[in-house]
C-alpha cells in the first residue's frame, strides 16, 4: 500500500468483509444469510486530517476513506452461518487491533438487508462491516497483518 501524498495523518481500520453471492434488492432479514457466503479481512485506511478538515466545514468526507486504494483486502474464506468470527491485525508484529462479530452494531443479516433497500446487490459486491477499538496511525515503512481466527489472510507493507 502506498501512502498518499494528500494526507499525514494515515490511520488503519480493520475489518470483517462479507462478499455478497446473489443478486437482490429489499431483502428481507430473514432472507439475508442467502446473500453472502465467505469473509476476509480488510483494512479500511482512512486520511484523518483531510476527514477532520472536511468535517470541520460540514461538508462531505467520503474522499478521506474512498480514495484509490484505500479499501485493502485479503483472501476470502467460506463463512460458516451464526459463528463467531474473531479478527486480530498487527502492527509490526505487534498485536493492536481485536475483536469479533458479536462486537458488530448490526449482525451481517441485518447489514444485507439495510444496505439493499438503497442498493440492489450484486454477486461479487463487497461490504466492510465496521471496525471495533484500537484503530491507529501507521507510517511508511510499517507492516499489518490481518487475522481471521488464527489464519494469517492479508499481508500489507505501507510503502
Amino acid at each position: 500500500f502506498y501512502y498518499p501524498d494528500f494526507t499525514q495523518n494515515l490511520h488503519y481500520e480493520g475489518e470483517i468483509v462479507l462478499r455478497v453471492c446473489k443478486n437482490g434488492r429489499s431483502i428481507q432479514p430473514e432472507f439475508a444469510h442467502r446473500y453472502y457466503d465467505a469473509v476476509a479481512f480488510g483494512i479500511d485506511f482512512t486520511a484523518r486530517d483531510l476527514q477532520d478538515k472536511l468535517k470541520a466545514k460540514g461538508q462531505p468526507w467520503e474522499i478521506a476513506k474512498g480514495f484509490d486504494g484505500s479499501a485493502f483486502i485479503g483472501d476470502f474464506i467460506p463463512i460458516e452461518k451464526d459463528k463467531l468470527i474473531s479478527f486480530t491485525i498487527k502492527k509490526n508484529n505487534e498485536v493492536v487491533q481485536q475483536g469479533d462479530t458479536s462486537m458488530l452494531i448490526f449482525s451481517f443479516d441485518e447489514i444485507i438487508a439495510y444496505i439493499s433497500t438503497f442498493f440492489t446487490m450484486q454477486q461479487g459486491d463487497l461490504i466492510y462491516t465496521g471496525t471495533p477499538q484500537g484503530v491507529g496511525p501507521v507510517q511508511i515503512g510499517d507492516m499489518l497483518e490481518g487475522f481471521v481466527e488464527d489464519k494469517s489472510i492479508v499481508t500489507c507493507q505501507i510503502k
